[in-house]
């Protein structure tokens, strides 16, 4: 697998993970909330969770085809824990923007 092709499929991945906490009401994708549905703070959780989970397969990643990683300060995690929130919008927006209404039995407004 070429570095080019290696790179689109993390970020591929990276872009599925961040939605997965908004698609599923499972806590961490097992055990089911006594209330019916997990509230906001278990999403953000899961959020952070797995963007740790695509770091760590990133940082494998890198040290397989280089050898060693390079050394990174805040300012890199600040801007990937930035595009990973970026990445989990669509997530977000079906969840509480769009399938919101539905499930409260509220008319959509046209």
């Amino acid at each position: 697998m070429s570095q080019d092709a290696g790179i689109y499929i993390l970020l591929a991945l990276a872009f599925v993970a961040a939605n997965l906490p908004f698609l599923f009401e499972r806590i961490l994708f097992v055990l089911r909330p006594a209330s019916g549905s997990k509230n906001f703070a278990w999403r953000l959780l899961e959020l952070l969770l797995l963007y740790f989970l695509v770091g760590a397969l990133a940082g494998l990643l890198e040290s397989g085809s280089h050898g060693s990683t390079y050394a990174q300060n805040w300012e890199f995690y600040a801007t990937t824990l930035s595009l990973f929130v970026v990445f989990a919008y669509p997530g977000f927006v079906y969840r509480y923007l769009w399938q919101g209404g539905k499930r409260r039995g509220a008319p959509l407004q046209a």
